[in-house]
């Protein structure tokens, strides 16, 4: 069975002046400092296992690999840093404007012990790769068997 609907121009007209309104008053509380953004974001990340390591992989295009702070602490794994906002001196009027800048930091609790002096950090088109060899303790052991 179909069903007819009746479309309303004026429901489309009511909601795109409810949208204008609601960005005006968050402009306007936000310019007399009612509102405050977040000033840190957490770094999305991927992390995958394997028999002798973690992998860690964070996108972070544009950040000098210098200003990167990698921290082990009981097991678990911080990277922090700071993505610098880009001031134009041109009066540019924006028509979108989504690249995140600011503060990011990201913390892992790994679950189990790791070899924190063996830890291997690259950066590459802009993809931050930590490897996190486990320690040796608890990687697996073959035992020989003899014979008699």
């Amino acid at each position: 069975m179909r069903m007819i609907v009746r479309r309303d121009p004026m429901l489309r007209e009511m909601a795109a002046w409810r949208n204008a309104m609601d960005r005006l008053f968050d402009e306007m509380l936000e310019g007399a400092g009612y509102v405050e953004r977040a000033s840190t974001w957490a770094l999305p990340l991927d992390v995958a296992e394997t028999e002798d390591a973690f992998v860690v992989k964070a996108s972070l295009p544009g950040i000098n690999p210098d200003d990167l702070d990698i921290t082990l602490t009981d097991n678990v794994l911080t990277i922090k840093g700071e993505i610098k906002e880009e001031k134009e001196t041109d009066e540019a009027q924006w028509h979108l404007r989504e690249r995140r800048f600011g503060m990011f930091q990201r913390s892992i609790t790994l679950p189990t012990p790791v070899d924190a002096n063996n830890i291997d950090a690259t950066y590459q088109d802009g993809v931050l790769t930590l490897k996190v060899p486990k320690a040796e303790e608890i990687k697996p052991k073959r035992i020989a068997v003899k014979t008699a």
